[in-house]
């Protein structure tokens, strides 16, 4: 088995360390479910869905589950730096039922957003079409964009930050970030759209020490997966959030209200 060192285990009062210092800590891939024919797991952020082409930064998650079933086929993919919930189908015939799914719709994904400024969203319906303007990088454009669907939802609102529910009815490359910066609504430290990274001093008034980033990437987490099994049945599978941005709301639950 091909083994990811586990994440550092951290005082809970301090955020993680700025991993531009000393480089990101990346998690073990936990397995949330498992059955003959799929595993839903719970990706660690810095971890691709894919290889990479040209760098190494983490061995991805399809040679991840290549080394546990060689079979393994993604279902779908989230970004780098998002953590969360992924399925692997263990055989063609669970790729072919679960791709379907995607493909048709038929799959309800949730994500949560620590999202930068006080928004109070209730079912906010985003309807933007999408178009990549350069590699990497995503833009609305209502012209030549793809069509693109966003349900948000705030959680909970602090002094500087919102927890934020995200429900794309698309699959768009960055469609989420990108429809919360046309909402003036950027993810915190999503540099790429216009979000600088928060720092401990932003919502701590007495520090002991040196400033540190509240979370060193882009809080992004991919929490709840639902679709259809094989037979039918209704399958829903949730994934914890990831250790930085678990203290991060641990944080803004004790500074920022």
């Amino acid at each position: 088995m091909i083994n990811i060192d586990d994440i550092e285990i951290i005082d809970d009062d301090e955020p993680l360390e700025d991993p531009r210092k000393r480089g990101p800590h990346i998690g073990k891939i936990q397995i949330i479910q498992e059955t003959e024919n799929w595993a839903a797991i719970n990706k660690p952020p810095y971890v691709p869905s894919l290889p990479e082409r040209g760098k190494f930064t983490a061995v991805s998650v399809q040679e991840w589950a290549k080394s546990q079933w060689p079979d393994a086929i993604l279902c779908h993919r989230i970004d780098r730096e998002t953590s969360g919930v992924l399925l692997i189908a263990k055989n063609p015939e669970a790729y072919r039922h679960f791709s379907m799914q995607f493909e048709h719709r038929k799959v309800t994904k949730i994500y949560h957003a620590v999202v930068n400024g006080q928004l109070h969203f209730q079912d906010l319906w985003i309807d933007l079409p999408i178009i990549a303007e350069q590699v990497g990088k995503i833009k609305i454009d209502r012209k030549n964009g793809k069509p693109a669907q966003t349900r948000f939802k705030s959680l909970q609102v602090f002094r500087h930050f919102t927890l934020m529910e995200c429900e794309p009815k698309t699959g768009r490359l960055h469609q989420i970030r990108v429809h919360l910066q046309s909402q003036n609504a950027c993810i915190a430290a999503d540099t790429l759209y216009g979000s600088d990274i928060p720092m401990l001093s932003w919502v701590k008034r007495k520090l002991h020490g040196t400033d540190s980033p509240l979370i060193p990437r882009f809080a992004l987490h991919a929490r709840n997966l639902s679709l259809q099994d094989l037979d039918g049945t209704a399958l829903s599978f949730e994934a914890p959030y990831a250790k930085d941005m678990e203290v991060m709301i641990k944080l803004l639950n004790r500074y920022d209200v």
